[in-house]
């Protein structure tokens, strides 16, 4: 059989029982999808739901637990206006199913029901796609060297843009003092009241029970960290086995290497979807200004108070913000980070309308040419004799 229809037991579930009474509501279909996949089936394409991205080609799980190798269309490709576009891991396809020997082709992405993405590291304005389809983005971190209050922020905003329930993990809290981990926890509730924080330690499978919670059939919970927080142990223990091959922390730099080397969607014997992650190093903004006002909305309170409309919270006269972090009001080091991350928004902005001016400018360039040598061809035919 070609490699391009791979079909194999690889244990998505942690038992086959599970796989055999598996339905596509417990991978996360629903109403929506099913009205919008209607005229696929006519054509006799299958929905399926992407767990791995190969770079060259996709798993996809279809109803029945079958795993499947897949390529994706060359129309698929080409009508991408953005890598952003492509199918990605979390998303539902429609697949042409290839007899014995052919390959298995996606043929149409459905429309995504919410996107949790970031900027692609670098000088790029290109958005980078983590996990399609997310109810809930579960960030882990640690009290100790991991913890970064400023980055958490930015979890935030991108979580407020997705429009994912947030669930934050301070784990490894059997390696630091209980006052530390409380502290980190409560620095966590300050910076967004609606989100889920909890304190936990997966090697003493302490704290665990508020994530155990939200992990049920059909909800897809997103993974995300930096590397040696624990997300691996994690798995493994929501999985019941040594899914992941997992590293000690090296005791210099208090990180652990990266365990996880690609995305991945896993299906949990007790209900649940679960998107992992390689470890994020950097979490680059991909948002709009609304999103970053309502996750400042402290900030943009105190800001209808500035002197001018156009106040740059800096050395501006009559700026309220700068007077709020005077008078003990605003901490200073959030004020920073708002204005770094309202910095970087607008500079995004920047590198995507220059994109798109040399996509325009290019586009032009060949309905010109094209158009010419249209008329070539016109010319050609009236002189022909």
């Amino acid at each position: 059989m070609s490699s391009m229809r791979l079909c194999h037991e690889r244990a998505f579930v942690a038992s086959n029982t599970r796989v055999a009474a598996m339905t596509m509501q417990d991978i996360g279909w629903n109403d929506a999808f099913e009205k919008e996949f209607a005229p696929y089936y006519l054509k006799g394409w299958k929905p399926a739901r992407l767990i791995r991205d190969n770079r060259i080609t996709y798993g996809a799980l279809l109803e029945d637990g079958q795993e499947l190798e897949v390529s994706m269309s060359g129309k698929i490709y080409h009508d991408a206006e953005t890598d952003a576009e492509l199918p990605a891991v979390g998303d539902w396809v429609a697949l042409q199913v290839g007899a014995c020997g052919e390959e298995t082709v996606i043929q149409a992405r459905l429309t995504r029901q919410s996107c949790f993405s970031r900027r692609a590291a670098g000088q790029s304005a290109e958005e980078q796609v983590i996990a399609a389809n997310v109810h809930i983005v579960v960030v882990v971190t640690d009290a100790g060297q991991d913890f970064n209050a400023r980055r958490m922020e930015r979890y935030f905003t991108l979580i407020g843009r997705c429009g994912a329930k947030a669930v934050i993990l301070v784990n490894k809290s059997d390696l630091y003092p209980d006052a530390q981990n409380q502290k980190a926890a409560g620095d966590i509730r300050a910076l967004n009241a609606e989100a889920e924080v909890y304190v936990t330690s997966v090697e003493n499978r302490q704290g665990l029970e508020g994530l155990r919670n939200v992990l049920k059939p059909g909800v897809t919970v997103a993974l995300v960290g930096s590397s040696g927080v624990g997300k691996s142990a994690l798995i493994n223990l929501l999985l019941g086995d040594e899914w992941q091959w997992t590293d000690e922390v090296n005791g210099i730099t208090g990180k652990g290497r990266h365990t996880t080397t690609a995305r991945e969607l896993l299906i949990l014997p007790k209900g649940g979807i679960l998107i992992d992650n390689p470890g994020i190093k950097e979490v680059q903004m991909w948002t709009d200004e609304g999103t970053l006002r309502e996750a400042f909305s402290d900030i943009e309170v105190l800001s209808r108070d500035c002197k001018f409309q156009d106040c740059k919270h800096g050395s501006d006269a009559g700026c309220a913000l700068r007077q709020a972090v005077e008078q003990g009001e605003l901490s200073s080091a959030r004020l920073e980070g708002y204005l770094k991350l309202d910095q970087e928004i607008e500079k995004l902005r920047g590198r995507r309308t220059k994109r798109q001016l040399i996509v325009d400018r290019h586009a032009r360039r060949s309905q010109q040419s094209k158009a010419r040598k249209r008329s070539d061809r016109e010319l050609a035919r009236e002189l022909r004799p």
